[in-house]
């Protein structure tokens, strides 16, 4: 079992920045690539892909709508994925999900079905 749990989201003006954490426990040994997901208001039922990273965190891969604006690294010593959210828009307002996959694959996996924890969200809200 591996425990997820995010951090660092909050309310902030168009073109501020925010950097989200997700804090990995648990069977950490088993896991492979860790991706952030999104979820707008309204669309509860879409988890739209953000970013991902691989385990050595030597490949990453990022959704159009956030490239050059967002930057996902990982520190494996502490366990814990990060995404540098700059340049924020209020259509980046949503809740955002870490997960991670205890599956290795050969490319990054840009949909939900590839990873088998996730952690509770965190929201983010930009205003305008």
């Amino acid at each position: 079992q591996v425990y997820l749990l995010e951090s660092g989201g909050g309310l902030v003006q168009a073109g501020g920045s925010l950097r989200l954490s997700c804090a990995a426990s648990g069977r950490t040994d088993t896991t492979y690539a860790t991706g952030w997901f999104r979820q707008a208001p309204g669309k509860e039922r879409e988890r739209e892909f953000v970013a991902a990273i691989s385990r050595s965190g030597d490949d990453t891969y990022y959704a159009d709508s956030v490239k050059g604006r967002f930057t996902i690294s990982r520190d494996n010593n502490k366990n814990t994925v990060y995404l540098q959210m700059n340049s924020l828009a209020p259509e980046d307002t949503a809740v955002y999900f870490c997960a991670c996959a205890v599956r290795p694959t050969a490319v990054l996996v840009l949909s939900t079905s590839g990873y088998d924890y996730w952690g509770q969200g965190t929201q983010v809200t930009v205003s305008s």
